[in-house]
């Protein structure tokens, strides 16, 4: 740049400074896009027709009863833990105890990106 006269220079300098400045937006554009993208993806892996299937399931199952031994309730929800681990991969642990005339459920899902916890109380 020795030989270029000051007006020169300056061109010069003032169009490295525009594409650096120009290369850096792109950066910036690009990696505001992937943020966007990842979390458009995390909404949708919410497994939320799992959950609603496995909830219903499970209500459905605390108001089973065999009025002798209470075995076709035991079965039942065993088979709702066994046939989610094995057919959606996720942990379901749930409990219900009647306290007079009030049903409390606990549901606990945890498929290794969501965990949903959810206390439930009928009437």
């Amino acid at each position: 740049m020795a030989r270029l006269n000051d007006d020169a220079q300056w061109i010069v300098l003032m169009g490295f400074i525009v594409s650096f400045s120009l290369f850096f937006l792109a950066i910036v554009l690009n990696q505001s896009t992937v943020v966007g993208q990842t979390t458009a993806e995390a909404v949708s892996e919410f497994p939320k027709e799992d959950i609603r299937g496995v909830r219903d399931v499970i209500i459905q199952s605390a108001f089973m009863d065999n009025e002798v031994t209470y075995t076709n309730k035991t079965h039942v929800q065993n088979e709702i833990r066994s046939l989610s681990k094995s057919r959606r991969g996720s942990i379901v642990d749930f409990s219900n105890t009647t306290d007079g005339m009030f049903t409390y459920i606990n549901l606990h899902y945890n498929n290794g990106v969501t965990s949903y916890n959810e206390s439930w109380k009928y009437p």
